[in-house]
């Protein structure tokens, strides 16, 4: 499962490429989503990836994601409560069935994206340039350092 995050803002984007940021749910800078890897989606970022950084998130990190930053209606945070209404057991259980595609957040009633802070100590070098010199482009396992930071 990858991780989405948006790094720059809507001043002189192309149309094409801000409403391929528009079907990602990424409208806005620091929004995160989670996708799961297929040609559609890889070739979605590879087209938006002067705007965005990506790479694939833990485990662990989807949960701590879920738990601090996930809202359902009414912009209220996802409890153990609402997993139980919804026929979850717990995150745990939200992240592996999230994990092997069996769900999606939609499908529960989480919204499809995570509204981030902007990281503590900022970005590492220019926020125009690929990583590793600059903010934008694959991380690959770094993901889950940034998001750290962004929760």
């Amino acid at each position: 499962m990858l991780a989405v995050i948006r790094i720059r803002g809507r001043v002189k984007v192309r149309k094409e490429i801000e409403d391929t940021l528009d079907i990602l749910k990424l409208s806005r800078k620091h929004r995160c989503i989670l996708v799961n890897e297929d040609p559609v989606t890889l070739g979605m970022i590879q087209k938006v990836k002067d705007y965005v950084t990506w790479g694939n998130i833990s485990k662990d990190m989807i949960k701590e994601l879920i738990q601090k930053r996930g809202r359902i209606a009414g912009d209220k945070k996802v409890s153990e409560d609402f997993l139980k209404e919804k026929g979850i057991d717990g995150f745990d259980d939200l992240v592996e069935k999230l994990t092997s595609g069996k769900i999606k957040l939609k499908d529960v009633g989480i919204k499809p994206y995570f509204r981030l802070t902007p990281p503590s100590k900022g970005f590492k070098g220019s926020i125009k340039q690929h990583y590793p010199k600059g903010a934008l482009g694959n991380r690959g396992e770094k993901i889950n350092d940034l998001l750290k930071r962004m929760i």
